[in-house]
């Protein structure tokens, strides 16, 4: 019965995790949510039961924070049960991250409070947060580093970045629980170390790792809030371009003007008399629009997901890291027939070089991603330091009324806190936003609403030290750390394994029996 009330429980603690993001913002769950997860791995016996309890939090966790998927199949013509289905399959498949860490720990480190809880367990945790980042181009949603760009932590962000906070927060997990069962001088030594650290976090928010890099720049916000189910019919272009074009020109007095992911429903080719006319419009007032619109070499493909600067300033940038399964088919040879049977539409669009010249307002780079690449810390780095801002553009209509949209704004929020830029988030229908260089939101357009806003902005130049050398330093010291837990872990059990081949063998001398079994013994 308590087995079973502990493996319950490791579903409502992953479950319990998602509270730490937006919209919730409960960012001290973190730490009690993994330090359950640890304490239930502690009492495993078996690897197989370290795998299920570590699937079983996956289930809670991912199966309450990527809820949203379940949103997005709507758009795609998905019968709400096969939508249902691909939902649980996901969430199942996103929960064998955590399973497999369990089995692994406790498959190579058999015993040892000390080595798993300080060192194997926090050290694996964000190792696989940051595979979940890489394997079939990545997910590296529901970080834990990211859930406290609102907390102490957050003066972390800019020297370790998101993976290296995570490490904070899994390993203050790990003390917690080794503190709980360690002798009182170990249990201070823990506490006193997370206390250093978080001590250390509040300090580091006061430095100034940027500077300014000339004058104020104004930006303006569109969001047009057109819903997804009408965004692409022909009878609404003209409607939602109208919109946009309005809302332009209340702010043609700024130097720039933001759009959201395809802003423009249409390729570019078939709208140059629309840009150029609107561009030629916003340069007669010195201004710029930067819109998100779909282009094509060709009529038939390829197509690809950019955005374009149109007015004053010129320039175009195609998004680089595509969403599986939304822009385009992993394996479209073996899953095509399958997902054509099935009824389900997957844009077909193909991703942009590697290399790509810059886009330009005046004499400021603008670092510039699309949607899903804003989740990638690797893909707004490589913007920098040349970047004087941040712009990121989404369509996050394909959340609906989720969690999802509040998840995003606030993972965008980390990329500006990692690498001290300001941030200019626009979208369709919301969260548009714009964000300092220390993560706070200052300001926000309504959420389903026609709304646009001016706002003034800094450009800045130099660079965070997590700019300077990414997240390998941290990947590198994890795994370092990772393999000297499971060393000493399996030295501390040899150890055990000795004292208990001891003790029996006194055991058998007082009861006055041979040693001839004792050969017999072996420890592994």
């Amino acid at each position: 019965m308590r087995v079973a009330a502990v493996d319950a429980g490791c579903v409502a603690a992953g479950a319990a995790l998602t509270l730490a993001f937006e919209p919730f913002g409960y960012f001290p769950v973190a730490f009690a949510s993994l330090a359950a997860l640890f304490m239930a791995w502690r009492q495993c016996r078996t690897p197989g039961h370290a795998f299920l309890r570590g699937w079983l939090f996956g289930i809670g966790m991912f199966g309450t924070g990527v809820s949203w998927v379940y949103e997005s199949f709507a758009f795609s013509d998905v019968p709400s049960a096969l939508a249902l289905v691909l939902t649980i399959a996901l969430v199942g498949g996103f929960a064998l991250y955590p399973a497999l860490l369990g089995w692994v720990a406790m498959r190579f480190s058999p015993a040892g409070d000390a080595p798993r809880l300080l060192a194997v367990y926090p050290a694996g945790w964000v190792l696989w947060e940051w595979l979940r980042g890489w394997v079939f181009t990545g997910l590296p949603w529901l970080q834990v580093g990211t859930a406290q760009i609102d907390g102490p932590a957050s003066g972390w962000l800019p020297v370790i970045g998101v993976l290296g906070t995570s490490a904070l927060v899994a390993f203050v997990a790990g003390g917690i629980v080794y503190a709980a069962h360690a002798r009182r001088i170990g249990a201070l030594v823990v506490l006193v170390a997370a206390a250093v650290l978080w001590g250390a976090g509040a300090a580091l928010a006061r430095i100034e790792w940027i500077r300014p890099a000339g004058g104020p720049v104004d930006v303006a916000i569109v969001q047009g809030n057109i819903a997804q189910d009408q965004k692409w019919r022909p009878e609404m272009r003209a409607v939602t371009l109208e919109r946009y074009a309005g809302l332009a020109r209340m702010h043609f007095d700024a130097d720039l003007v933001v759009w959201p992911e395809s802003a423009m429903p249409g390729f570019l080719d078939t709208l140059k008399d629309f840009a150029n006319r609107l561009g030629l419009e916003a340069t007669g007032h010195g201004s710029a629009i930067l819109s998100g619109v779909p282009i094509r070499r060709k009529p038939g493909g390829p197509y690809l997901n950019a955005v374009v600067m149109l007015g004053s300033e010129s320039g175009i940038y195609v998004k680089r890291h595509l969403v599986p399964f939304g822009e385009y088919l992993p394996l479209s040879w073996l899953l095509h027939p399958i997902i054509g049977r099935l009824g389900i539409r997957i844009a077909e669009f193909s991703s942009g070089p590697r290399e790509q010249a810059p886009i330009l307002l005046g004499s400021h780079t603008i670092g510039v991603s699309i949607c899903y690449e804003i989740a990638f810390a690797h893909e707004v780095r490589r913007d920098l330091p040349e970047a004087a801002f941040l712009v990121t553009v989404s369509n996050d209509a394909w959340f609906g009324k989720s969690i999802g949209p509040h998840q995003h704004l606030q993972i965008a929020r980390s990329r500006a806190a990692e690498s001290g830029r300001w941030l200019v988030r626009a979208t369709n229908t919301g969260l548009s936003a714009v964000v300092s260089p220390r993560g706070e939101v200052r300001g926000r357009l309504p959420q389903f609403e026609t709304a646009s806003a001016a706002f003034e902005i800094v450009p800045m130049q130099g660079e965070t030290p997590y700019v300077r050398f990414g997240d390998w330093p941290i990947v590198i010291a994890l795994a370092v750390w990772f393999v000297a837990g499971i060393v000493t872990a399996r030295r501390t059990a040899r150890v055990q394994a000795r004292l208990c081949l001891r003790v029996a063998t006194r055991r058998f001398r007082r009861q006055g029996r041979t040693t001839g079994m004792l050969p017999a013994i072996r420890i592994r």
